[in-house]
């Protein structure tokens, strides 16, 4: 069995490598971006985030002071695990008082703080079924500056690709500066008006800089980063070449009558870390 002890000692471990080194692969894209830069503001804004990137990971401390409410998505394949939503609390909480990370998360109504990154039905935990001898635990720290700018819309079918587009594009720009840009975008297509959204927040796991194998996604992927960096928008709102690193697309099958349309934004700070548990039995 795995036990709730190495569920929670598993959260912690995953907090605080997503809040304290960035993947290479986000670091590889504004790297990339620094060198295609000419905007001067750009250029000093990007040589900051990098520098800040170096300094968390030499100093062993949170990348941004937000660092965000956490997101988990489990994936459950055919092994025995002791309570897990209970591990994966008890790891947050450790990893709030430990690393130490700010306690951000607030009743709604009453503002008053839980002090422990846990509360009512938080941490959301998504867990998809698979037909494997492990389970993969995954965190994602969501900052609220980019969560705020987050936009789902019940498109009519007739709108098609093109509104699609329009919309994604229309709420990145709408954004501007506010998301601490550049930005990496996920969309969600299809399924339901909360299955789109999910799926947004579902994509922006995937690596920044490798497009979707679905052609046809790949390419609306490709136009709608286009179509937002020739914005000027830049990093931080302040002008330049890279608005957003990257966008990326996961859909579902919907229903005849709809199409639901998730948008789900990152700042540059797009972190996540995975890891799989083997139950040795």
């Amino acid at each position: 069995m795995i036990t709730k002890d190495i569920i929670k000692d598993t959260v912690y471990e995953l907090y605080k490598q997503a809040v304290i080194v960035l993947g290479d692969d986000v670091k590889k894209s504004l790297e990339d971006a620094l060198k295609r830069e000419e905007h001067d503001l750009a250029i000093l804004n990007i040589e900051a985030i990098l520098k800040n990137i170096e300094l968390a990971e030499e100093k062993g401390i949170p990348m941004c002071q937000d660092t965000g409410l956490p997101v988990v998505f489990v994936k459950l394949g055919n092994v025995e695990v002791e309570n897990l939503r209970e591990g994966i609390e008890e790891g947050i909480k450790k990893a709030t008082s430990d690393i130490p990370i700010r306690p951000n998360i607030v009743d709604p109504l009453t503002r008053e703080n839980t002090n422990i990154n846990v509360g009512d039905n938080i941490p959301p935990i998504d867990i998809e079924l698979i037909d494997e001898d492990y389970i993969e635990i995954t965190i994602l720290p969501k900052g609220f500056g980019s969560e705020n700018n987050n936009a789902m819309k019940m498109a009519l079918p007739a709108e098609g690709i093109e509104g699609i587009k329009e919309f994604v594009v229309e709420s990145v720009l709408k954004a501007k500066g506010k998301p601490c840009p550049p930005t990496v975008v996920g969309v969600g297509i299809g399924g339901t008006s909360d299955l789109c959204l999910k799926l947004g927040k579902k994509a922006l796991l995937g690596k920044v800089g490798e497009r979707n194998p679905d052609p046809q996604i790949a390419k609306l992927e490709q136009e709608i980063l286009d179509e937002i960096n020739a914005s000027g928008i830049g990093p931080m709102g302040l002008g330049g070449k890279t608005t957003t690193l990257d966008v990326k697309i996961l859909k579902a099958h919907t229903h005849t009558a709809g199409l639901p349309i998730g948008v789900c934004i990152q700042c540059w700070a797009d972190r996540h870390a995975t890891t799989r548990i083997y139950d040795k039995n």
